[in-house]
């Protein structure tokens, strides 16, 4: 018999009440290579900065990028409250030089495991961020005409891939120009999309989760449905019990 079938399958601990309703992430999403950051292989990354669902989710990171001038008391609390590693925005746009580079190295200082730098920074940012921070700068690629190789001359190790419908396609043609550079795609809403982009060359999968609103209207359906059906109140002995 091969090692392989001598293997034992995952043993599971379940949970009675944080099973019921956590966000399961597609398992298409497993199949990637994954790319190990300070020994932790990450393969899916969730895409929010909803506190409440990073806490109930399967993913092996947490993508928090606004659309907001990033804020280190931000950082902070979704780092403080995740209970798997986090990368951060720090800025592209609006944001950029020094600035960017305070908020990187607070970043690192708060716990991140990376930070992602928008598409439009200068080089130059990034070039200062790397002589300050240990933890891997992650680079926004929106389509195969970016100037990839000046970004990662300038220090960023990772690149994040988000175009949309065209996503695959691009990381294909990076995949093709690039062969060993680590490569972060989103998945699109689909398993067919999912597993397009990972055999395009992704190594890992960004997901974008449900809003909160839309997880609410599955779970109020059901109440809708069963209302009749009353909890029981807690007798004064079993609530002694749980004291």
């Amino acid at each position: 018999m091969s090692q392989k079938e001598h293997r034992q399958p995952p043993a599971f601990i379940h949970s009675a009440l944080r099973d019921h309703n956590s966000l399961a992430l597609p398992s298409e999403i497993r199949r990637a290579s994954g790319i190990i950051i300070m020994g932790r292989r990450i393969k899916s990354l969730i895409f929010t900065t909803d506190i409440a669902i990073i806490r109930n989710c399967n993913a092996d990171a947490v993508l928090a990028v606004y659309p907001f001038t990033p804020q280190q008391v931000i950082m902070d609390a979704i780092i403080s409250a995740s209970s798997i590693p986090v990368v951060c925005g720090v800025g592209g746009g609006v944001t950029d030089g020094l600035r960017s580079v305070l908020l990187a190295k607070d970043a690192e200082a708060q716990g991140a495991f990376g930070v992602v730098v928008n598409a439009p920074m200068r080089n130059q940012t990034v070039e200062n961020m790397k002589k300050v921070i240990d933890i891997p700068i992650i680079a926004t690629v929106t389509s195969e005409n970016y100037d990839i190789e000046a970004r990662l001359a300038a220090g960023a190790s990772v690149l994040n891939v988000s175009a949309a419908e065209r996503t695959a396609e691009v990381v294909k043609k990076i995949r093709e120009k690039f062969p060993k550079v680590p490569i972060i795609a989103t998945g699109g809403p689909t398993e067919e999309s999912i597993l397009r982009t990972i055999e395009a060359g992704a190594n890992a999968i960004s997901y974008t989760p449900p809003s909160t609103k839309e997880l609410f209207r599955v779970i109020m359906t059901g109440y809708r449905e069963n209302d009749t059906a009353k909890a029981e109140p807690l007798e004064e002995e079993d609530l002694l019990e749980l004291l």
